[in-house]
């Protein structure tokens, strides 16, 4: 299932990507299940936080009324004429996992890590497909990276790794956007990558059945129109089971977190000196008017404009 978010009267609604188009679910239910009883989520916060459980209502659902929901033209949606939300609107955690693809590390001349470097990123972060974000006025060294996110579906504890999976609601595009002068002005990389808007997610999030193998997807990032990463997430350092049951042994994830799992190689950055952030010659920073998308295999492509901050 393909879960989206869009504006519409200045209000997120939830919309589910179908061969017919986008279903508006609030809609929907509405005109089939209408009631102070129901118990459907149809806002994407509802979905997002309701964990698994509110995903498998949903699908129920649509299966269970095809065919009236096939014949009503006014419950569907043209994707290219929505204004779209973010996916994951306001995660309660956003935990990213910093030098987590082999050829990342040895082209930004850093060690390769022996368990998950983590840090995190804050709901400020968060922007949607097609949104334009800002570069901020006290940085000339913003970088993209390309990111496979997880969305947790059920409260996860202490859990194995080999049941780690089984926690995911589904998958996302992100785009962990650094100021990197910022980044490693101290041993803390939080201001880096906490400005606003840093952390563009959608268009969808994709249920986990629908995706399957986190660990083999073809990941890119496009800067332009020219590829700028081409790699896969079968070169991450710490697969998506490692990294859920790592960091469930230290704090306790909940439905709607979301975890940012590293970038491959390609990014602007050449390593730090303690003093300057180089780059690679062939490649600028980014700057007012550059178009990122990033897309990854299953989840479509996220797509966002930068615009300079004064």
């Amino acid at each position: 299932m393909k879960l989206l978010s869009f504006y519409n009267d200045d209000k997120l609604h939830l919309g589910v990507l179908l061969e017919q188009g986008v279903l508006d679910v609030h809609k929907a239910v509405q005109k089939l299940a209408p009631g102070p009883d129901q118990s459907l989520a149809v806002t994407m916060e509802e979905a997002v936080y309701g964990g698994t459980a509110a995903l498998n209502q949903l699908g129920d659902f649509i299966e269970a009324n095809n065919n009236e929901l096939t014949a009503d033209k006014e419950l569907w949606l043209d994707e290219k004429e929505l204004a779209f939300g973010p996916c994951v609107p306001a995660p309660s955690k956003i935990i990213c996992v910093g030098t987590n693809y082999r050829k990342h590390a040895e082209e930004s001349n850093m060690p390769i890590p022996t368990v998950p470097i983590l840090f995190n990123k804050f709901a400020n972060t968060i922007a949607a497909h097609k949104e334009v974000i800002p570069l901020p006025f006290n940085s000339t060294q913003v970088d993209y990276e390309a990111e496979l996110g997880i969305v947790i579906g059920k409260e996860a504890k202490r859990v194995s790794k080999e049941d780690a999976l089984d926690y995911v609601l589904g998958y996302c595009n992100v785009n962990d956007l650094s100021a990197r002068e910022l980044q490693f002005r101290t041993q803390q990389w939080l201001l880096g990558k906490s400005c606003d808007k840093f952390s563009p997610v959608g268009p969808y999030l994709v249920s986990a059945d629908e995706v399957g193998n986190p660990n083999d997807l073809t990941i890119r990032c496009i800067v332009n129109g020219e590829v700028r990463q081409h790699s896969n997430t079968s070169d991450m350092i710490f697969d998506c089971s490692e990294i859920i049951s790592y960091i469930s042994e230290h704090m306790t994830l909940v439905p709607g977190d979301l975890i940012l799992t590293g970038t491959p190689e390609g990014v602007v950055f050449n390593g730090f000196d303690g003093k300057v952030c180089h780059s690679k010659p062939h490649l600028e920073w980014l700057k007012e008017g550059d178009i990122v998308t990033i897309e990854i295999e299953k989840l479509g492509s996220l797509t966002n404009r930068m615009m300079q901050e004064v």
